[in-house]
């Protein structure tokens, strides 16, 4: 019988399965033994297992009522004809006790062939040990699930993250920390949809493959759809679906969806990610403020505990009211210079050594603003009031045409949500788009002629935002890579690795 001595290392090559080792041999000679004696090494459907958490809740000193309980054997103690194990189920742990003498010499040479990492079920009384742990006595125990593979050993320490990422269902068992990342990430997501279904917003779901790109200036993912014959492309935004909804009655809506952009992986950007985008009739981007700061500052003090968030080395404070500050006077007061100056902007991009072929002179500004300005916006603050040139969906502001009313929200450095006054005005958004295409090298060169009908059948004014969930979920968590915060992250193959 495994014990907690026999917990291996895991092959950190990042290349092999494991599954020629010699554990795993060893593993599959039990399987043949556990046959032979009439045991179903896979188990059968195991009814009216409580949660650990509640079981151990529950608890009253002295009742000793017998509990049903399921999950992981994550630690094996054995002595002699006894042994003390942990089992993990998706709530908690618990201790578990048996012997020889309670379960019955067959049962126990069946006990006997368990390792680290089989699922099992107990039966048996509830009652602590001399030490005061909450332990089962078990009377009654049923193999589930046969592991075939030793549990890692000083998982969450691997340095080498990439295989953590590769085997999210190894993490997700070994490392307390990443399950905790994950559960922080569902119950934030529970919570939006919470507070939007507060404030009447409807849910929906938009088409993933689209024949135009749009709503967003991104390169996106080719397919090919075999009976239309035809190219298609996965979404880069949900914008341009939801507005029509909005054309359709549907007053305030929402959705939260994985869009694709073919572009580069860092720490803050992945191919694949979650978006919320939201929309509501006769508002604008002050509307937008306010939503942002309540799901902000709600996940903050439901998730974290606290209004007061680290991340790094920094703490920041999610609640509202967060500072504004507009994008033309920070450009000034961080670059030097006035984005209005297009010689000198012209010659601090080329400065830059970044790629800048193809974009306009509001693209080089652009560019400026992320070098010059982001790392300096510790936030929470909202960017407002960008120039026009780079905001193709978003209606002007009153009294100023070459600036929009749209907001970005920063902490950190790192923008976080994106809002704008809708333009729903559709001869200026032809005109708009027509300006993009001949300005912008990474426009997708059609104009999305379906989406200008909607419009011409009239939208409401309205408020949008779009909120990444992915690195909503790294400040809740303090996360430093997207991937951290991705169920499964896109990888190279494992063979490409080195």
């Amino acid at each position: 019988m495994a014990d907690d001595k026999d917990a291996a290392t895991p092959d950190t090559s990042g290349t092999g399965s494991g599954l020629e080792g010699d554990y795993y041999r060893e593993r599959l000679k039990k399987i043949e033994t556990l046959r032979e004696k009439g045991i179903d090494p896979y188990g059968h459907r195991f009814d009216g297992a409580e949660p650990i958490e509640q079981v151990a809740a529950s608890f009253e000193e002295g009742s000793e009522r017998k509990v049903r309980v399921a999950g992981r054997i994550m630690a094996l103690r054995s002595h002699g004809k006894a042994a003390f194990f942990d089992i993990h189920d998706r709530t908690a742990k618990m201790q578990a006790y048996i012997k020889k003498n309670a379960i019955g010499a067959e049962a126990f040479e069946i006990f006997r062939m368990l390792d680290v990492g089989d699922i099992v079920g107990l039966d048996g009384p509830l009652a602590k040990t001399r030490t005061g742990e909450l332990t089962v006595f078990v009377e009654k125990f049923e193999l589930l699930s046969k592991s075939l593979m030793p549990m890692p050993e000083k998982w969450h320490g691997l340095k080498d993250v990439e295989l953590r990422y590769r085997r999210r269902y190894v993490d997700l068992f070994a490392n307390p920390h990443a399950k905790e990342i994950f559960s922080r990430r569902v119950r934030a997501i529970a919570r939006i949809r919470e507070l939007l279904a507060a404030r009447s917003f409807t849910e929906v779901e938009t088409p993933v493959l689209h024949s135009i790109p749009g709503g967003a200036a991104a390169k996106p993912f080719t397919t090919h759809h075999n009976t239309l014959g035809m190219d298609l492309y996965l979404r880069i935004a949900l914008e341009l679906h939801l507005k029509r909804l909005l054309v359709g009655g549907l007053e305030r809506v929402y959705e939260l969806g994985r869009v694709f952009r073919n572009e580069g992986i860092s720490p803050r950007h992945s191919p694949e990610f979650t978006m919320l985008e939201l929309y509501q009739a006769y508002g604008d981007y002050t509307d937008m403020m306010e939503i942002t700061e309540e799901i902000f500052s709600t996940l903050a003090l439901e998730v974290c505990g606290s209004y007061e968030v680290t991340y790094g080395e920094k703490t920041f404070n999610l609640k509202p009211p967060y500072l504004k500050q507009a994008y033309g006077e920070l450009f000034e007061k961080h670059a030097g210079f006035s984005m209005l100056d297009e010689d000198t902007v012209r010659k601090h991009a080329a400065d830059l050594e970044q790629p800048a072929e193809g974009l306009s002179i509001w693209g080089l500004v652009d560019m400026l603003f992320e070098h010059y300005v982001e790392p300096q916006l510790d936030g929470p603050v909202f960017v407002i009031d960008y120039p026009v040139a780079i905001c193709p969906l978003a209606r002007q502001k009153p009294g100023d045409p070459g600036i929009c009313e749209r907001f970005e929200l920063y902490i950190g450095g790192v923008e976080l949500a994106n809002a704008f006054t809708e333009l729903n005005d559709p001869v200026e958004q032809r005109k708009r788009f027509e300006d993009q295409l001949r300005h912008h090298a990474d426009a997708a060169g059609k104009i999305d002629e379906d989406f200008l009908l909607a419009l011409s059948y009239g939208m409401p004014p309205a408020g949008g935002l779009g909120i990444g969930i992915d690195r909503l979920v790294m400040l809740l968590t303090d996360s430093r890579s997207i991937r951290d915060v991705i169920w499964f992250p896109l990888l190279r193959p494992a063979d490409k690795d080195r």
